[in-house]
């Protein structure tokens, strides 16, 4: 039996650490919120438990009304550019950038007021995955990318979405892992900078974020695979008597 530590009496309880449990029954102690923290950069710990399956989708919040209007724009960022000439210039550029970092606002926002949500956690990458399906449509409209690139990126974000609903069906819950993560900015700069006119750097973006962003997928697919096994196992084996 390991010896107390020095200077605690051994009834006493150690204090509980960031992200485990404080007491018994408790809600786990939420970390500090460090610069990294806030900006997204450290992931560690586990995710806040108003976002997980089973709590209740609490619609209005802060970073649910950011979420809310990123969404609203979605729609009005496709009028003004399929209505534009050649699909680049100032205004189209500025609201799909506006959309997009919209993302990192809410996030940003949830951590400050500690305002998460289980609505927050599903909306924001379906919202993401419209984005990216939008700047597509605009990007293949006017020839502004590579069109085997973006047929190939369409593909990937609709099947990840409807994988992403069966796997919700089934009782599988996907977290975003470190390529995804990166993908998204290389993805997003490069419809930014081919509506601002700028081709070439667009292109090579893109190329990186669509490396990333398959390399998530596999991941995401062999993480998907082995939480579904688990459940089918879990209901094979025979109860406890």
């Amino acid at each position: 039996m390991a010896e107390p530590p020095l200077g605690r009496d051994p009834r006493e309880r150690e204090p509980p650490r960031a992200g485990e449990p404080s007491r018994e029954g408790e809600q786990p102690r939420e970390p500090r919120l460090t610069l990294r923290r806030l900006f997204g950069l450290d992931r560690s710990g586990p995710p806040p438990a108003q976002t997980q399956a089973g709590q209740p989708l609490r619609p209005w919040t802060i970073p649910n009304t950011i979420g809310f209007a990123r969404l609203a724009l979605i729609p009005v960022f496709l009028v003004v550019a399929l209505s534009s000439r050649d699909g680049t210039g100032a205004l189209v550029a500025t609201l799909f950038a506006l959309i997009g970092w919209g993302d990192y606002a809410d996030g940003i926002a949830a951590r400050v007021t500690r305002q998460y949500s289980r609505l927050g956690a599903l909306m924001d990458p379906v919202t993401d995955r419209l984005l990216v399906v939008s700047g597509v449509v605009v990007s293949w409209r006017f020839d502004l990318l590579p069109r085997w690139a973006l047929a190939v990126l369409a593909a990937r974000e609709l099947s990840m979405l409807a994988l992403g609903r069966y796997g919700l069906s089934r009782g599988a819950e996907l977290r975003i892992n470190w390529p995804g993560r990166l993908s998204v900015a290389p993805v997003m700069g490069s419809f930014f900078f081919a509506m601002a006119g700028l081709q070439t750097f667009a292109e090579a973006l893109l190329f990186v974020g669509l490396a990333l962003a398959l390399v998530a997928s596999a991941l995401y697919a062999r993480d998907g695979a082995l939480q579904l096994r688990a459940a089918a196992q879990r209901e094979r084996r025979p109860p406890i008597s």
